[in-house]
């Protein structure tokens, strides 16, 4: 079979597992499980296989006109490079490992068959985007994930945060969509072709008229996809949706997508200094705000959500110093890490019955309730603080070694400006997320209280997950002498300089941290209330989806306050309150857009009432009052009508002579 072959199977096998499973879910529930996790499985080892032989060596192309369209021709095609071959082998990973998960996760969800058909689906388009060489098909894929994700965060439909967040996801990211369409058009237009090489080719030889207006264009959908600022706001909230959901849209598809878009037209962007700096502010402002969130949120997904934009900033901070290896490179490290990282808080959640830090930070024994979740979470966690020798110390060091470089100045390949933008940040955002990473995992598994429930072992199916994932969290990074061959052959080597400052930096944010953890703990007093308990028999999915409908997640005599034992509200003090808050954006854009929106319905609904609606009346007052007259004529006396005709006729006759005598 040729590799040619296998890629196409990649995508389409994925797509009719979904197709197999909706048609299938009611009649036939036996095979739900198995066409949920087989096509992810043997699409996983045929984007292996395919990575293989592709090699990193020179890319697989392939295109076949879809249909004859008059002007610029949109063509099923193929790209494979070592970018594209790597990261079809995450998304598999990483989906492979969701479906496994979530059969036990959801076990007795009703709705188990459509999510998880549309996890398959979902996983389809992403891999569409990952392979395409056509920019008009990688749109499909771009946008069939926007509809998955709007039905998967919407999956607890009952409860309105659900409901609300799906809404939210889908508009943010469509306003972002957009001008991102038309930035495809204008690079059709240049090009002559949606090809995503004939395009390249096209930037290579300056034949691109506009390229700052385009990049721009196209930043605008990143934005929304990749959840960077000022479009991020989205993310957060998409956390009301199945925890493996979250862990497939924050490790391997949808907010990866936009990175992966840059990433792969790169020279685009490259071609305009100005939009390399907006792309660096983006990302600046993206990971040092996410992190200054993360570590003010109670809710242990919302803290993961926050760390995923925050990591995504890192990775556009690569792309905007022109690096796209070493943003490749940290998408692959930080999406192993943060599908763990999710996954293990779903087994978390489950055990402690609620969402709340501050509640799990009042119980004692949560981690030798699940040892599993509590190892494989300090593995990844240690991997996210970017400790050596963990996988994201490698990635991030990376990233940050690619903005000292053009920092510099020892490259040219994006301004120097950008390349300081980048640095300062990211080191910046080394010490908050240190910082948040050892709050989270402080709170979680060192609470003092009340004993933690005790519900039995977990479904081998998600604890075996866990062990999965953490192998490459823990060793992928030491990978980085293999990897140039893929890259372009960007050397990955950590940079001395750039290691020990942001080394040093994160033990920084974790020492500081615990510090004021210790302190923060021993001045904390009880707070007796009611509480809410999770049945210890109740699934999973069940659980989570209680705590998010009760809006007071509780346990034992001791239910949700504001923490004083949080040390986060000790280490960012008078911030805290708006960090917790996202720093008001999102009532900020009530204001920009929201308010505006509903003023202008209103005033739309108020003309047409008052104005249409009056002309509409009024034509049909006229027709109604003539229509009475002619009926009240009407009284069906034959004598009547006679005499009227006799008496009309004599009038007319009358009429006629006086005509003729005045002439």
């Amino acid at each position: 079979m040729t590799t040619t072959t296998l890629a196409v199977l990649v995508p389409l096998l994925p797509f009719l597992g979904a197709a197999a499973g909706l048609l299938l879910g009611r009649t036939a529930p036996g095979y739900v499980r198995p066409l949920a996790v087989l096509p992810s499985l043997t699409s996983l080892v045929l984007a292996v296989l395919v990575a293989v032989r592709q090699g990193g060596g020179q890319a697989i192309n392939a295109a076949t006109e879809l249909t004859p369209t008059g002007s610029v021709p949109i063509e099923l095609s193929l790209h494979i490079d070592g970018f594209a071959a790597l990261v079809a082998v995450l998304v598999g990973v990483v989906a492979s490992c969701v479906q496994i998960y979530s059969t036990g996760y959801l076990r007795n969800d009703p709705r188990y068959p459509s999510y998880a058909a549309l996890v398959s689906l979902f996983t389809s388009a992403m891999l569409l985007v990952v392979y395409s060489g056509d920019l008009i098909v990688l749109l499909v894929g771009w946008e069939v994930m926007g509809i998955c994700s709007y039905f998967l965060v919407g999956h607890y439909w009952e409860t309105p945060e659900a409901r609300a967040a799906s809404i939210k996801a889908f508009l943010v990211t469509k306003l972002g969509d957009v001008p991102f369409l038309i930035g495809l058009f204008a690079l059709g237009t240049d090009a002559g072709s949606f090809r995503i090489t004939t395009v390249l080719g096209t930037v290579a030889s300056g034949g691109l008229h506009h390229p700052t207006l385009v990049a721009l264009l196209l930043l605008a959908g990143v934005a929304g996809k990749s959840a960077l600022f000022p479009l991020h706001t989205w993310l957060p909230d998409a956390m009301a949706g199945p925890t493996p959901v979250s862990a497939l849209i924050h490790a391997a598809t949808m907010v990866a997508a936009g990175i992966y878009f840059v990433a792969r037209l790169l020279p685009v962007f490259q071609a305009s200094s100005a939009a390399m700096v907006v792309l660096a502010v983006m990302a600046a402002v993206t990971m040092a705000g996410s992190a200054l969130a993360a570590l003010a949120q109670d809710d242990i997904k919302r803290v993961l959500a926050y760390s995923t934009i925050g990591q995504l900033g890192y990775m556009a901070g690569a792309l905007a110093v022109g690096d796209r290896g070493a943003a490749v490179f940290h998408l692959l490290s930080h999406g192993a890490f943060k599908a763990l990282l999710f996954l293990a808080a779903g087994l978390i959640i489950h055990a402690s019955g609620t969402n709340s830090l501050a509640v799990m930070s009042r119980m004692t024994g949560l981690r030798s309730r699940v040892p599993d979740a509590y190892w494989t979470m300090t593995v990844a966690l240690l991997a996210l603080a970017a400790i050596p020798p963990f996988s994201g110390f490698f990635s991030k060091e990376a990233v940050l070694g690619a903005a000292e470089h053009v920092a510099t100045g020892h490259t040219e390949h994006a301004p120097g400006s950008a390349g300081w933008i980048v640095l300062i940040a990211g080191l910046v955002t080394a010490v908050l997320t240190a910082a948040y990473a050892t709050r989270l995992w402080l709170l979680t598994f060192h609470g003092r209280g009340v004993e933690a429930p005790d519900h039995g072992k977990e479904p081998r199916s998600m604890t075996v997950v866990l062990w999965v994932l953490a192998v490459p969290s823990l060793a992928f990074g030491l990978a980085y002498g293999a990897l140039p061959g893929w890259f372009d052959g960007r050397d990955l080597t950590p940079v001395l300089t750039t290691s020990v400052l942001g080394t040093g930096l994160a033990l920084v944010g974790g020492i500081v941290t615990y510090g004021a953890w210790r302190h923060a703990t021993a001045l904390a007093p009880r707070v007796p209330m009611g509480a809410v308990v999770a049945h210890p028999d109740a699934e999973p999915a069940r659980v989570e989806a209680e705590a998010i409908a009760s809006h007071a997640p509780a346990f034992g005599d001791m239910a949700y306050a504001p923490d004083p034992a949080d040390p986060g509200r000790l280490l960012l003090g008078p911030l805290h309150r708006h960090a917790a808050v996202g720093f008001h954006l999102d009532a900020v854009y009530h204001v920009l857009f929201v308010r505006p929106v509903q003023a202008g319905a209103t005033l739309v609904r108020f003309l047409d009432r008052e104005v249409v609606d009056t002309y509409v009346r009024g034509a049909a007052a006229l027709p109604r009052l003539l229509g009475a007259a002619v009926r009240r004529a009407q009284t069906g006396n034959v004598q009547t009508y006679v005499s009227a005709l006799l008496a009309g006729t004599v009038v007319l006759v009358v009429a006629a002579l006086l005509v003729a005598t005045g002439a």
